[in-house]
């Protein structure tokens, strides 16, 4: 009876199990205040909730406002709600690293909302305009615990077609406001040497991809790496 060709060859080895000794420590490194700003259309709302959800431990600063809760909204969640008498206040005592008054009712981000998170070891996310990304670049540099932290990202679609694009996608605005948006994207995209990054927006994925290579590069840095132990 003739063998099965088979039958002459070794039966395959079978790689060795490797154990993997659990690490004796967790690293972590310092925590960051991640800024990212974009024009009107260019996706910096849908990329800080998409790195929130990739990244749990990261905490979104919470800004205050005068206007009344929208249904459903939470304080110390959504916004912190004030009235205008306490925003006033907080003005004046100059608790604000950056605040605004939009359609008559006013905004503002507190320090100690961003230096309690960061104390705390959280990276912290924030998410605002190019007006306001300016403002929080100059307010930190009078803070040396948010000048070390602070990132800013630029988010941008590679051109102004492809922003008109996006936004008579969104098919919720009139052809004169579009207009108007992209005349002031126009204006605000020129600021983009100002940031750290500069990041051409493509696809959620990729733009997603990106952002957390941002976030784990800054992490590596020398400073704000823990030594190793040796």
């Amino acid at each position: 009876m003739k063998a099965s060709p088979r039958s002459n060859h070794p039966a395959p080895r079978q790689p060795a199990q490797v154990e993997v000794a659990p690490p004796r420590f967790t690293v972590r490194s310092a925590p960051l205040l991640i800024l990212i700003s974009a024009p009107s259309g260019g996706g910096k709302t849908t990329l800080c909730d998409l790195l929130l959800q990739s990244r749990p431990e990261m905490s979104r600063a919470i800004t205050c406002t005068t206007r009344p809760p929208r249904p459903g909204e939470k304080d110390g969640v959504d916004y912190y709600f004030l009235t205008a008498t306490d925003f006033l206040k907080r003005v004046q005592a100059g608790n604000f690293l950056e605040h605004a008054t939009v359609y008559g009712n006013s905004y503002g981000l507190l320090k100690s909302e961003l230096l309690g998170k960061l104390r705390a070891g959280k990276d912290v996310l924030l998410n605002v305009d190019v007006q306001g990304a300016a403002t929080i670049r100059a307010a930190a540099q009078a803070e040396p615990e948010l000048s070390e932290v602070l990132v800013t990202v630029f988010l941008t679609p590679a051109s102004v077609e492809i922003l008109k694009a996006r936004l008579k996608k969104r098919n919720s605005d009139a052809e004169a406001v579009i207009q108007k948006r992209l005349a002031v994207a126009k204006q605000e995209v020129s600021q983009w040497k100002n940031f750290d990054y500069l990041l051409i927006s493509t696809s959620k994925q990729e733009d997603l991809r990106r952002a957390l290579a941002i976030v784990e590069t800054e992490k590596m840095r020398v400073a704000r790496s823990p030594a190793p132990e040796f």
